[in-house]
């Protein structure tokens, strides 16, 4: 099995890869990873680490297509491999890209994997780790460049090939959906939907939601909308601006950052639009969709019209469209009459797919 993963900088895609080495390793499967910007690096010890980008454009594809040249080589022999590089660069040579049709023509990979994760994460990232200047509305825009580009690698060599966009997210439980769409040809590939920004702040609603969402990638392949969370960005945008605030604060990757205010404003109509595309992207790279609509405290169904259009996206693609209904209120006939199943409870929706054998 060859996996081409790609990825822009500030997702740090080298150690998780590492990570779903280890675990593949764990499970009896030897992989062996290949990072290309660390072999262009080695070719190249005269470069300063961070600096690779911005020598002369010729050199650098030179040095890019000698890692290729490597890489190849060791594909004929490795058991499985994992090819750790990009489909664009957005840097000040402007962008351009990352990888050349007849080489990756000659690496023949079965599957194309576009890692990606949150603006807020990328720019702590790329702030701690990388000199070059960077504003978030770059990094949303680069964000969607790798997907595209990657998707446009993945077809032109081949339509036939698998693509798939992966959420870092939580690295223990995304590493293992990574390695079940590698290795796992029996698990369902399940996109979950979930009420996001209309639940906020309800902390009942939302246990019950993490519950659902960990119990399903205890059985599925999932992909799921809650690994990049970005929509209460706008949100915080609008309270720090009426308190008199320059800034953001989130929490990501463990601590409090400081986003620029203005900059989060920049890009609040693209965190919307990325959103509905990527959202139906993930279902349409699914065998079904299961959503779980929460009751709020006074029983009524916690549905947000996000959850209402996945839903129906999924149908009209042909999906297999289950829906755990745990609230009190009657789900309307646009809930019923586009639905495999609804369930009353998690517990329900679960036996329901131990018997279909498609729970483990």
């Amino acid at each position: 099995m060859i996996v081409v993963v790609t990825g822009m900088v500030g997702v740090d895609k080298k150690s998780y890869l590492e990570k779903v080495c280890r675990f593949a390793g764990e499970n009896g499967k030897e992989v062996l990873l290949c990072n290309v910007g660390d072999g262009m690096y080695a070719e190249a010890p005269d470069i300063p680490p961070g600096k690779i980008l911005d020598i002369q454009m010729k050199r650098l594809n030179s040095l890019r297509r000698s890692v290729f040249k490597d890489i190849i080589a060791k594909a004929k022999n490795a058991p499985n491999l994992i090819v750790n590089t990009h489909a664009t660069f957005r840097w000040r040579h402007g962008l351009f890209p990352a990888v050349d049709f007849d080489q990756m023509r000659q690496l023949n990979a079965d599957m194309y994997i576009c890692l990606i994760d949150g603006v807020s994460a990328l720019h702590t990232r790329l702030d701690a780790e990388h000199s070059a200047e960077h504003t978030l509305k770059d990094l949303i825009v680069w964000r969607e460049e790798e997907i595209i580009g990657t998707e446009m690698l993945c077809k032109g060599i081949d339509e036939k090939i698998p693509f798939y966009c992966l959420a870092r997210g939580t690295e223990e439980l995304t590493t293992e959906t990574f390695y079940g769409l590698v290795f796992d040809g029996q698990s369902k590939k399940a996109y979950l939907s979930f009420p996001m920004t209309a639940v906020e702040g309800m902390g009942n609603v939302k246990n019950e939601i993490d519950e659902f969402r960990q119990m399903m990638k205890q059985s599925f392949i999932c992909f799921d909308p809650g690994d990049l969370e970005e929509s209460y960005l706008p949100l915080k945008a609008q309270r720090a601006s009426e308190k008199g605030l320059d800034y953001v604060e989130v929490r990501t990757l463990g601590r409090k950052v400081r986003l620029d205010l203005h900059e989060v404003k920049q890009i609040e109509r693209d965190i919307n639009s990325q959103i509905y595309a990527r959202d139906f992207m993930l279902i349409d790279q699914s065998e079904m969709i299961i959503s779980l609509i929460p009751a709020l405290e006074d029983g009524r169904a916690a549905i947000s019209s996000g959850v209402e259009r996945e839903l129906q996206h999924a149908h009209e693609a042909a999906k297999e469209v289950y829906v755990i209904w745990t609230a009190k209120q009657t789900p309307s006939v646009f809930i019923t009459q586009t639905a495999t199943a609804v369930f009353n409870t998690l517990d329900e929706a679960m036996e329901f797919f131990k018997e279909k054998e498609y729970a483990k």
